[in-house]
């Protein structure tokens, strides 16, 4: 039976992980277990005040604001200047999202993006970026650094730093230009900062900061997530902050479509962005960890590139990451290939610091052999 013509099918990739079957199921049968350095999903508590909040506000028998509760706009927005730099933005500039992904995947169709539109990404990057383009019929252009498409007129820029996944920070500069450039084109830039909170050799800077946007968040929008912060994935937590006519624009559609982040959930965001010392906790944590795997990777022969926040090492061996997969499968090690993020990641494989602490010691004795 054929499609009905009202329906247009959309050109999408494989769903990556389905890829790496083969690899995962030979890692899973080492003698000692898997290894799974492929997702970067946490492992670590949910803090115990997230919970607290969750359960006290349990009793949501009303509809939540898709807009958020009056103090989780005050704690998003005193988060964003106390953590970020952010100038002043108030309610009209803040939103909480359905974890930061959904924001991703649907941005450019809640924009009102469509078929002869560009949306610029960055060449090694999160594949939800060129998959929320797909859905909305937009062409794609990546680049690295804004001279990469001084001759492109986009409608959306992507930037993300602490880069997911290279673990790259765009410093001050970098990040001046985006805004420029965006600015130059009437450009939305949305600066995708979820991975902030980790910066081990550069400390990463938010496009919010008035430092860099000279105090005027016009046409920038940043993304945000509690889920590695907080470890929260599980409970699709975050929120953007930023230029209050595009932030207006989301609210309003967002309602149409009831896209709504339910109450408790906004209870355990408000007491979370409001405390820092659990973040400080998860930080000691990945950064533990971050140096017995990658001391592990060097002493193995890999070499590992940027890598100077975040929860991932991008190794390579000098090889086609998908071999280097394998390689490691063999050692009951899954990680991820580069290619997953775009053609410039053929040669390299993406290592996740979110493993419990055994296994993170586990796979640094297997590549010790």
């Amino acid at each position: 039976m054929s499609p009905s013509p009202l329906f247009r099918p959309l050109d999408l990739p494989d769903f990556p992980w389905d890829t790496i079957s083969g690899a995962a199921a030979r890692a899973r049968s080492h003698p000692d277990g898997i290894c799974d350095l492929s997702v970067g999903t946490p492992v670590d508590p949910t803090p115990e005040l997230a919970r607290q909040a969750l359960a006290e506000a349990s009793d949501a028998h009303g509809y939540p604001l898709t807009w958020g509760t009056p103090a989780l706009r005050q704690a998003i927005a005193g988060y964003l200047r106390r953590r970020w730099g952010a100038p002043e933005i108030g309610d009209h500039g803040v939103l909480p999202v359905i974890g930061t992904k959904e924001l991703v995947g649907w941005l450019p169709t809640l924009l009102g993006l469509r078929a002869g539109d560009t949306v610029v990404i960055p060449a090694a990057a999160y594949p939800t970026y060129a998959v929320g383009a797909a859905v909305a019929g937009c062409r794609v252009v990546t680049a690295e650094t804004a001279a990469d498409v001084a001759d492109e007129r986009p409608a959306l820029v992507w930037t993300n730093s602490p880069s997911n996944p290279t673990g790259r920070v765009a410093d001050a500069a970098e990040t001046s230009d985006w805004i420029a450039y965006c600015r130059e084109r009437g450009a939305l830039l949305v600066a995708d900062e979820c991975y902030g909170e980790f910066g081990w050799d550069a400390e990463p800077v938010s496009a919010l900061d008035a430092r860099i946007n000279g105090g005027d968040v016009t046409g920038i929008v940043g993304a945000y997530s509690l889920s590695k912060r907080s470890n929260l994935a599980g409970y699709r937590a975050g929120f953007i902050g930023g230029d209050p006519a595009v932030v207006g624009q989301l609210l309003d559609v967002r309602k149409h479509l009831g896209m709504m982040v339910p109450a408790p959930v906004q209870a355990a965001m408000t007491v979370l962005l409001g405390d820092d010392e659990h973040v400080r906790i998860q930080r000691d944590r990945y950064a533990a960890r971050r140096q017995i795997l990658s001391a592990a990777l060097v002493a193995a022969g890999y070499r590992i590139d940027h890598s100077q926040a975040g929860l991932y090492l991008w190794a390579s061996l000098g090889e086609p990451g998908r071999v280097t997969v394998d390689r490691l499968a063999d050692l009951g090690i899954l990680a991820a290939p580069g290619d997953f993020y775009g053609t410039a990641g053929n040669d390299h494989v993406r290592i996740a610091l979110t493993a419990t602490d055994e296994r993170i010691a586990a796979a640094a004795a297997r590549l010790a052999g």
